[in-house]
């Protein structure tokens, strides 16, 4: 098969409030292809301001794919998304050359582009046993055991991160073997070639962007969509920003200035890690947020 002929994914990259809705639909307005979206809390179809999910007016524009299609109620691993995701491109490549995939969450765009690793079923007592450990005997226990069960991903891992030891450690204590052993499994290629593209702005305007992005979602409504989910909010889906805050100020822990306040902060947070998440990789090509999209589509047709 030509070069010309390979099927190619577009995938749009940066952080929250930068623009790749906009993008993502004028790029498939000018290659006459359809959207997929691997944004991972857009996937639900109760949370629709919190997470700035394209609008009715920007899905009759073009389709969008894995969105807003399933319940904060049900269990939705990135497993699962891979899966669908690589059934629904599989689908539209059949229309066309070409498919776009947009979103910010870094683990989903690289379970579609390069697959995950696989790892064994955990028996939740285990971590749960390592949650008591962790709030009793604080990080170092973990960092500790991590260093006896496996010495070599204790010297790769973010040791001050207690979640990544305890997921380390849980597959440790399950299997009987090293973390490490089930990590970089020979991964089957894709079917399609991918371009990487990512938007990128000076790091004050982010800022300002997403500090405005949650005034406009206050005023669409956000305060209301939460309350409608309170019943839920212990759900996994509900744990994220934008509804965890707001589920304090319901509760009363907070009133609602420190909880907006509390929103944008998170956000900005969110927003330096998905910076550093896909500055790694070295194959994206990046564009000024305000680039000429004509400038973007000859960089693809090359």
């Amino acid at each position: 098969m030509s070069t010309q002929m390979i099927p190619k994914l577009i995938v749009i990259v940066g952080t929250t409030a930068i623009g790749k809705t906009a993008l993502s639909i004028a790029l498939a307005k000018a290659l006459g292809c359809e959207i997929v979206s691997s944004d991972s809390c857009q996937f639900f179809k109760e949370m629709q301001i919190g997470t700035a999910a394209p609008t009715l007016f920007e899905k009759q524009q073009i389709p969008h794919h894995l969105i807003q299609h399933i319940s904060v109620k049900q269990d939705y691993s990135v497993g699962d998304f891979e899966r669908e995701a690589l059934q629904t491109i599989a689908m539209l490549h059949k229309k066309s050359q070409w498919v776009v995939l947009v979103g910010g969450s870094g683990l989903y765009v690289d379970a579609v582009c390069k697959g995950l690793d696989y790892f064994p079923e955990v028996d939740p007592q285990i971590r749960k046993d390592l949650q008591v450990l962790f709030e009793k005997q604080g990080l170092q226990a973990l960092q500790a055991l991590l260093k006896q069960k496996d010495p070599q991903y204790f010297s790769q891992v973010d040791q001050k991160n207690p979640q990544r030891l305890i997921r380390a450690l849980e597959i440790c204590i399950q299997t009987q073997k090293p973390f490490s052993s089930f990590r970089k499994q020979d991964l089957p290629p894709r079917p399609f070639q991918v371009i990487k593209i990512g938007l990128t702005a000076p790091r004050e305007l982010i800022y300002e962007r997403i500090n405005k992005r949650v005034d406009l979602m206050m005023e669409q409504g956000l305060l209301q969509e939460v309350s409608s989910l309170k019943p839920y909010s212990d759900y996994k889906a509900l744990q994220t920003i934008g509804y965890k805050e707001l589920f304090k100020y319901l509760d009363g822990h907070w009133d609602l200035d420190t909880a907006v306040s509390e929103i944008k902060k998170n956000t900005r947070r969110f927003a330096k890690r998905q910076i550093t998440w896909f500055k790694r990789d070295t194959t994206t090509k990046w564009f000024d947020y305000n680039q000429d999209v004509n400038d973007i589509i000859s960089y693809l047709k090359q």
